[in-house]
């Protein structure tokens, strides 16, 4: 025997003596591994639920992807997995994070849920939390997420590291979906919960169209009067189910209200005709030819909630060169002869609008109704700035609204649309405010204090887009936007025009929620509103600046840093403020559109 060996030698002969032990820490070992499936997200959002979030490929932390998501007012932007774990087992959760208010946890341990964030991280931080399984937990969810209203944030290399618990069964098919609402371009589906399901796939025509956590979807981008068939699985952490069975929805015919005769591509412009400024006053019949939609600015309320809407035009005092009435009614007459639309515009920056009640609703019916056929207009143009269109703290789906200057103002277009029948033009001009911000924004939001005029005009713009001749948000005085990049983009060049006219062509989920998206609009439906120039209002940009617009949007060529969805050729055109305003400064956005569509 030698009486010079090691004592940690000795040691560990004598725990290699106790039997089993070796087999038993041997085991513990194998059976630790990462559980997350595509933690670093090389395999796009593969394996995980993120209803607002993006593979990115930089910044990325290892590999060539990594995950970006973008909070809004009342979304947090999660991004969550469902893993199979073991009962009374120890777990690690660990990933790489940047941005601000970036959070990571598992929730279901069935012991205490943990969490662990970082206020701020400019580059990469890894954050770990460790939690217990409880004695009958089988299934965990782990998550990452933002905060609400904050920006951008990036995730890569998550891992669940622990014993791996048995996958189970995939759920069962779901019952066929019903059919929804239906129009031109998209079909609203819903179906019943199925037991263990954590996501579902909606599948258009045999092949996959999209993934939701709940149990509606709307899927756009379908052509008009054409049949398309629909399935749905339910997916969890153990695979795919069945197919449900398939159901038919045939969508509706392309109608938008009254544009059938309007040229392929338009030139929309105010005409100040009922006040003087720095633009000067032009009359009606000196309006270039190249002007196809005439909107004389502005019909106004007799008090903010009479709905008495009355159209006086510029008294000679302020308008010495103004035109009497016989010539003005005597160039709609020629205007429209030559195949020009000439429209009463309601509202502007001082007119405000607000339908509180029915009787205002009948009110503004009538008094529109007298302005049209006195001056035998083509149709309308609403154009609720300000505090015309808010949201109550209880409406909170654009689809079905219930406050009342909404409901009023859909009630009331709706009786004029009937009433004037298929060639009534009816046209829209509202902010980005109350349009594309609702991506991020919806009224008083989930938590309340949110502004609530915050995308307030979706609901009119739904419940009309078949009514709807043109959409021709107005591009300008805006404030920052976030496109469907998750980024947020400025006015001042042609990247704000394409990131606001690409979310009006696609689509996208109201404050966020992927249960409400708002479906897109055809693009003979969409002008893009410009000012005229410097003069006009905020955010103009340069002809240079117009035609990298166009090319982008109608031939995705010359984009620069954003992106769009698709290509539209059949776009409809051109707004701006205004046509005095264009004269003014020498007819430089009339020659703009004239040169590029001719």
């Amino acid at each position: 025997m030698d009486r010079t060996r090691p004592l940690a030698a000795l040691i560990t002969a004598a725990v290699l003596a106790v039997p089993g032990i070796t087999a038993l820490s041997s085991a513990a070992r194998a059976a630790d591994a990462n559980l997350a499936v595509n933690g670093g997200f090389e395999s796009g959002l593969d394996g995980w639920t993120c209803p607002t979030g993006q593979t990115i490929t930089s910044p990325v932390h290892s590999g060539s992807h990594a995950l970006q998501a973008t909070p809004a007012g009342n979304d947090n932007a999660q991004c969550a997995q469902t893993v199979a774990v073991q009962p009374n087992a120890q777990y690690t959760l660990t990933g790489y994070v940047r941005g601000s208010y970036v959070y990571l946890g598992a929730s279901g341990t069935g012991t205490t849920d943990v969490s662990t964030w970082t206020q701020s991280a400019p580059d990469w931080q890894q954050l770990t939390t460790t939690f217990r399984t409880g004695a009958a937990t089988t299934a965990v969810t782990i998550y990452t997420h933002g905060w609400y209203g904050t920006g951008a944030y990036q995730a890569d290399d998550l891992t669940l590291t622990g014993p791996g618990g048995t996958t189970g069964q995939p759920p069962a098919a779901p019952a066929a979906p019903a059919i929804g609402t239906v129009t031109s371009t998209t079909v609203t589906l819903s179906w019943p919960a199925v037991p263990g399901a954590t996501g579902y796939a909606v599948y258009r025509d045999g092949t996959k169209d999209r993934a939701v956590t709940g149990t509606t979807a709307t899927v756009t981008g379908l052509a008009p009067s054409t049949p398309y068939s629909f399935q749905v699985t339910a997916v969890n952490s153990a695979g795919e189910s069945a197919k449900s069975a398939a159901v038919t929805a045939t969508t509706g015919a392309t109608t938008g209200g009254g544009s059938g005769d309007l040229p392929a591509h338009a030139l929309v412009g105010y005409l100040h005709a009922s006040f003087a400024n720095g633009a000067g006053y032009t009359r009606l019949a000196d309006v270039p030819d190249s002007w196809d939609v005439i909107d004389l600015a502005f019909g106004e309320p007799t008090s903010v909630t009479s709905g008495d809407i009355r159209f006086t035009r510029c008294p000679l005092t302020e308008c010495p060169n103004a035109e009497s009435d016989a010539d003005f009614k005597a160039a709609i007459k020629a205007k429209q002869a030559a195949g020009k639309k000439v429209l009463i515009s309601i509202g502007g920056q001082n007119g405000q609008v607000q339908l509180t009640t029915t009787a205002a609703r009948d009110t503004f019916v009538a008094s529109v109704s007298e302005i049209i056929d006195e001056y035998g207009l083509d149709g309308l143009d609403v154009d609720f700035e300000g505090h015309s269109l808010s949201l109550n703290a209880d409406d909170t789906d654009f689809r079905n609204p219930r406050t009342p200057v909404i409901v009023n103002l859909i009630s009331a277009l709706k009786t004029l649309k009937a009433k004037y029948g298929a060639t009534f033009v009816l046209t829209m001009a509202p902010e980005t405010f109350f349009v594309q911000n609702g991506y991020q924004y919806y009224g008083t939001g989930k938590w309340g204090g949110q502004d609530p005029r915050c995308g307030a005009y979706l609901p009119v713009i739904h419940a009309l887009r078949d009514d709807l001749t043109l959409l021709h948000v107005q591009d300008y005085n805006s404030g920052p936007i976030m496109g469907l990049d998750n980024q947020y983009h400025s006015m001042g060049g042609a990247d704000f025009h394409i990131a606001m006219t690409d979310m009006l062509l696609t689509g996208f989920p109201v404050a966020g929620d992927p249960a409400r998206v708002f479906p897109p609009l055809r693009p003979d439906q969409i002008a893009i509103g410009m000012p005229a120039s410097t003069d006009a209002g905020n955010g103009h940009v340069t002809p240079a600046e117009v035609t990298k617009t166009l090319d982008c949007l109608t031939k995705k060529t010359n984009c620069g840093p954003y992106t769009p969805h698709g290509t539209w050729p059949s776009l409809r055109g051109l707004m701006t403020w205004s046509v005095n305003w264009d004269r003014y400064g020498g007819g430089e956005f009339q020659r703009t559109f004239d040169g590029y569509f001719g």
